[in-house]
């Protein structure tokens, strides 16, 4: 077999000896758990006929929509603010630049932990004045115990499948020589899968809306390994 080129990305595979034969295997495991944490994206709008008429109710709008969501106490892990702006429309019609209402808008990001007080919050805010909510999208903490889990298992899938090809042979493993994360020599980014949203548009009712029903969705795990052992040499 030619060897590697210099400028070949892909590092040298090791091979066994009669002595040593070598067994590589791939070790998966795929996890369906409960989410951790649920995203919300709440926009505040307002428009006014004039700048400051329209910042005014911006500020007011976001003002009660930061208090409602502080109000959850612990049930809320974070809440951010993300971007503000506030632009002019111009008129279709005539000449020259005449401007002929304000827009402005605050987009709020806020992070629970909570889903019985989930459902409540969203309704809440959806019945606010000119303001939407996205969302949920649900996930898991980057240091949740269920990713340590999958990588656990997916180690122990390695080895007992190699294992399981030792014994075919008539013998057993002998040493680990090589144990490595799928893509770890190639610096591959995982994909992230999408979250699924839901959207309440602008608008505010005059009676309570009653709590919607969420129902968390479960997130998938996974996680890949590759392994190489080496094995006593079977009697073939």
């Amino acid at each position: 077999m030619t060897p590697p080129a210099a400028d070949d990305p892909r590092p040298a595979v090791p091979y066994g000896t009669p002595d040593a034969p070598r067994i590589a295997v791939r070790g998966e495991a795929r996890l369906e758990v409960d989410p951790e944490i649920a995203r919300i994206g709440i926009t505040v709008a307002s428009r006014g006929k004039d700048r400051r008429a329209a910042l005014d109710d911006l500020t007011r709008r976001n003002a009660t929509a930061l208090d409602l969501v502080k109000g959850y106490g612990d049930a809320v892990e974070r809440l951010e603010t993300g971007a503000f702006s506030i632009s002019p429309e111009l008129r279709e019609k005539g000449r020259g630049e005449r401007v002929h209402a304000y827009h402005g808008r605050v987009h709020l990001t806020a992070e629970l932990t909570d889903f019985t007080a989930l459902g409540e919050l969203t309704t809440r805010l959806a019945d606010l004045e000119l303001t939407r909510v996205d969302g949920p999208w649900w996930a898991l903490r980057p240091d949740s115990p269920a990713h340590r889990e999958a990588r656990q298992q997916a180690v122990q899938e390695a080895v007992q499948r190699a294992r399981e090809y030792a014994e075919a042979l008539g013998t057993s493993l002998a040493a680990l020589v090589e144990l490595a994360d799928i893509g770890a020599e190639d610096a591959q980014p995982y994909p992230q899968a999408p979250g699924r949203m839901r959207s309440m548009a602008y608008g505010a009712a005059e009676d309570a809306a009653p709590a919607l029903d969420l129902e968390p969705q479960r997130q998938n795990v996974h996680a890949a390994v590759n392994a190489r052992f080496t094995m006593n040499p079977p009697r073939i």
